[in-house]
């Protein structure tokens, strides 16, 4: 009697050990299948991250290039802006000359039509005195 019991008890203990196997193979399948959900899951999410980094990156580099542009472009309105500038100057420059010319034209106009009145008096009143004389004293 003893011996059927401990017969008995050593097959429960080894058809326990097989359901403990089965169930920590299940356990063991069970947990890799959870990790692997999990890392896929992660993955997925690391992945999208990395587009989106990429995404960015471009972007990124577009956005330089389009304000390296436009600093060029604003070099370049700057430029044409103090070049158009300095054309002004030189035309008010230019103007100033010509009125300054024109006053000196005016003045020796003037200084002309003296001398010819004073000549044409000096031969009107006979002659005594010739043109260049008449011109010096006019304009004294």
């Amino acid at each position: 009697m003893l011996t059927s019991m401990v017969k008995e008890h050593h097959k429960e203990q080894v058809k326990r050990k097989q359901e403990q196997e089965v169930r920590r193979k299940e356990a063991i399948e069970a947990s890799n299948e959870l990790t692997q959900s999990l890392v896929d899951t992660l993955n997925v999410g690391v992945a999208q991250a990395y587009l989106n980094q990429k995404r960015l990156d471009a972007e990124a580099k577009q956005l330089h290039m389009g304000a390296t542009n436009f600093a060029k472009q604003t070099h370049q309105w700057l430029q044409l802006i103090d070049n158009f500038s300095s054309a002004l100057k030189e035309l008010g420059d230019v103007e100033n000359w010509a009125r300054s010319i024109e006053g000196d034209m005016h003045v020796i106009n003037q200084s002309l039509e003296l001398a010819y009145k004073a000549s044409r008096a000096a031969q009107a009143s006979g002659g005594a005195a010739t043109g260049a004389e008449a011109s010096i004293s006019a304009t004294k």
